[in-house]
């Protein structure tokens, strides 16, 4: 029998049956609170319903210097519509009560250090972990500094995902690895997050570094756009981030219009474009012809 502490969690559970399938992820990435918390449930749902396999809820920062213009601007929103760390983790209470697929889908808070701090470690995951979080990233806390933070997450059930970059020695992604659990989340290019044309030539050499030194699922995020991105990393990546494409569609619906009929055209688009990405994640190269095993990659 398992017993709670080795309970795998619905983000280890969703990326086994992903594997089980021989299918890419799709992690879905949007600013919380932008343009409000209703929009954001809403949001929320539309994206699990047209097949989102993981949610990443960013936490509004006022200096998230790793966020390209598209996700400063959304926080900029959240913020002056009055965004809190408590609102986005009652949130979380609400999409798990949602009568829609929702309710299952993976939750990661996505934040920097400050708002967790502010709030408290404890206070913060015990809130995040009964509300039914599952896991949490934070963008600018070292390796070397976060040991009471890991410590407390694990108490609480929560993993902790931390994030590889094409400038990561193999000794540092290995340590990284280490400290992750759920997923590895690895940075396409250095730089700030933004949607981009064409992925990194060097893309593959850090996904194949990553495999040597780790079983944990790798997403890839920074420029995940278009199926055609998702059809490249198939067979290398266990899946793909997307964020400021989604947090953009939010943006060209609702920046100069929060009516409930431009929240409406912002949650179609939203689901149109995982749709799309879902479906290049479901065939083409993307396509794994047998169950990948842990720490191999499929050629």
């Amino acid at each position: 029998m398992i017993t709670e502490s080795h309970r795998p969690s619905r983000i280890s559970r969703r990326f086994a049956g992903l594997r089980e399938s021989g299918e890419m992820g799709i992690v879905a990435y949007i600013t919380a609170g932008d343009p409000s918390f209703a929009a954001t449930l809403k949001f929320v749902i539309a994206i699990a319903e047209a097949g989102a396999d993981v949610i990443e809820l960013g936490v509004p920062f006022s200096d998230p210097l790793a966020d390209g213009p598209t996700i400063q601007r959304a926080s900029e929103r959240a913020l002056k519509n009055g965004a809190t760390l408590p609102q986005l983790i009652d949130l979380v209470r609400q999409i798990r009560k949602a009568d829609s697929p929702a309710n299952e889908v993976p939750i990661v808070l996505f934040s920097y250090y400050n708002p967790v701090f502010q709030m408290g470690l404890e206070k913060f995951a015990a809130s995040a972990s009964a509300a039914g979080a599952d896991g949490v990233l934070i963008t600018d806390l070292t390796l070397e500094e976060s040991e009471p933070y890991r410590g407390i997450m694990a108490a609480h059930h929560l993993d902790t995902v931390f994030l590889g970059a094409p400038t990561s020695t193999d000794e540092r992604l290995e340590k990284i690895a280490a400290y992750s659990s759920g997923f590895l989340y690895l940075i396409s290019r250095t730089g700030v997050t933004g949607v981009k044309d064409a992925l990194p030539d060097d893309l593959p050499a850090l996904l194949r570094r990553a495999r040597h030194v780790t079983q944990l699922p790798l997403a890839v995020g920074f420029g995940i756009s278009l199926p055609g991105h998702v059809s490249v990393l198939g067979g290398l990546a266990d899946a793909a981030v997307v964020g400021s494409a989604l947090v953009s569609e939010i943006e060209k619906a609702t920046a100069n219009d929060s009516s409930e009929a431009a929240i409406t055209a912002a949650a179609n688009a939203l689901a149109d474009r995982i749709r799309s990405l879902k479906a290049a994640a479901r065939a083409g190269l993307s396509r794994r012809e047998v169950p990948m095993h842990q720490g191999e990659a499929t050629s």
